[in-house]
C-alpha cells in the first residue's frame, strides 16, 4: 500500500493524448459550414481575450464546441459549458452583437451586461446561465432532460463540462441520476487537459473519463475532440439513441486548452515541449486542409472565408460597444418580478 500512495503521477506531457483520428465520415455536405463556424469561434474568442482579460479562452477546443452542437433540432437543448459557450449559442440563432455586449457587461446582452458574461438565451433553448461554481449546470441540464422525459416525444439535451467538473459530486448525482431513469441526455466532457493550472493527470487515476460511465450504466466513448467531423458524429449518433428512449451517453472529447485559463494567465505551467504536439493538431487546420484536399473550396474562398468571418465579428463589436452599460441602462421590474 505505502508503494500506491508514494506513486509519482504521471508526466502531463504524456498523459491524455487524444485518440488517433478514426473513422469518422468526413461530411462534406456540412465541411464549409463546419469550417465557418470553427473560424467564426476563434476569431470571437481572440477578439474577446483581447476586449476582456478575464474572459476564458476556447483556443484550440473549437472542434469539439461546435462538433457537439451542431445538428441539434430547435426544440432539444444546449447546456454548454463555461468555456466557449457564445458559439454554441450562435448556432442556436443569438445575436453576435448581443453575445460581445454580454462580455463587455452591456445593456444589450442576453441578461443586460449581468449574470455573468457566459450567460445563454433561455428562449432559444440554452442554459440561461452558467455559475461560477462549476458543476451547476450539469443538475440544471438532468433536469431538463427530466422534464423532456415526463412529456414524452423525443427532446433531447446535450450538456457539455470540462474534466475539472467531473470531479465534483454534481457529475456524479447527475449522471447517476440520469443512468438510472434512463433519461434523454448526452454528456459531453470538454476534456482540455487542465483544470486551471492542474494538469488532469493528477486528479484523475482511472486515466480516462469514461471508465466511470460503466458505473451509472451508460455507455462511454473517448474520441478524438479536435477532429470536427469525429466530434459530430459520436453525438448525434448517441443522439438518435436518446431519442428512442436508450437514455444517456458519457462521451469524453480529448482536447487541449491552448490559451491560459484567462486572458490574462501566461500558462507559465506548461512547457513548450507539451504544448507543441497539440498544436500540430489544430482542429482549424485539419479541417481546412480537408476542405482544399477535396476541392470544396480553394484557398481564395478559404481567405475570403475568414475576411467574412473578421467582418462579422468587427461589426458585431462596434454595436456592442456603442451600447450602453449595464449600470446605465438600470435594473428594469422585469428583472425583478414576474409578469
Amino acid at each position: 500500500m505505502a508503494d500506491l500512495l508514494e506513486s509519482p503521477p504521471r508526466s502531463p506531457a504524456t498523459a491524455f493524448t487524444a485518440p488517433a483520428p478514426g473513422d469518422a465520415a468526413r461530411d462534406t455536405t456540412h465541411a464549409l459550414e463546419l469550417l465557418r463556424l470553427l473560424a467564426l469561434c476563434r476569431t470571437l474568442e481572440q477578439t474577446l481575450c483581447e476586449l476582456n482579460p478575464r474572459w476564458f479562452p476556447a483556443l484550440g477546443e473549437e472542434a469539439t464546441l461546435v462538433g457537439a452542437f451542431h445538428g441539434l433540432r430547435a426544440t432539444d437543448f444546449a447546456a454548454a459549458h463555461y468555456r466557449g459557450p457564445f458559439i454554441v449559442y450562435y448556432m442556436r440563432g443569438a445575436e453576435l452583437a448581443r453575445l460581445v455586449g454580454q462580455c463587455l457587461a452591456k445593456a444589450n446582452g442576453y441578461a443586460r451586461g449581468r449574470a455573468l458574461g457566459f450567460t445563454g438565451p433561455l428562449e432559444l433553448g440554452c442554459l440561461p446561465w452558467v455559475a461560477g461554481d462549476l458543476g451547476t449546470g450539469l443538475g440544471v441540464a438532468t433536469g431538463v432532460a427530466t422534464g423532456y422525459q415526463y412529456e414524452g416525444g423525443d427532446r433531447v439535451v446535450v450538456c457539455s463540462f470540462g474534466d475539472g467538473t467531473s470531479n465534483r459530486g454534481d457529475f456524479h448525482e447527475a449522471l447517476n441520476l440520469a443512468g438510472v431513469w434512463k433519461l434523454p441526455i448526452v454528456y459531453v466532457c470538454q476534456h482540455n487537459q487542465y483544470s486551471i493550472s492542474l494538469h488532469a493527470s493528477k486528479v484523475l487515476p482511472a486515466g480516462s473519463i469514461t471508465t466511470r460511465a460503466a458505473g451509472y450504466g451508460m455507455p462511454g466513448l473517448t474520441i478524438d475532440g479536435n477532429d470536427v467531423f469525429a466530434v459530430r458524429q459520436a453525438v448525434q449518433d448517441v443522439v438518435a439513441r436518446a431519442r428512442a428512449g436508450d437514455g444517456p451517453t458519457l462521451i469524453e472529447a480529448c482536447t487541449y486548452r491552448l490559451g491560459g485559463h484567462w486572458a490574462a494567465d501566461p500558462g507559465g505551467y506548461r512547457t513548450d515541449d507539451e504544448v507543441a504536439p497539440w498544436r500540430q493538431r489544430d482542429p482549424i487546420d485539419r479541417i481546412q486542409r480537408f476542405v482544399l484536399d477535396t476541392d470544396l473550396a480553394d484557398q481564395s474562398a478559404v481567405d475570403q472565408l475568414w475576411s467574412d468571418v473578421r467582418a462579422e465579428v468587427t461589426a458585431a463589436v462596434e454595436i456592442a460597444q456603442s451600447a450602453p452599460s449595464c449600470e446605465e441602462a438600470g435594473l428594469g421590474l422585469d428583472e425583478v418580478f414576474a409578469k
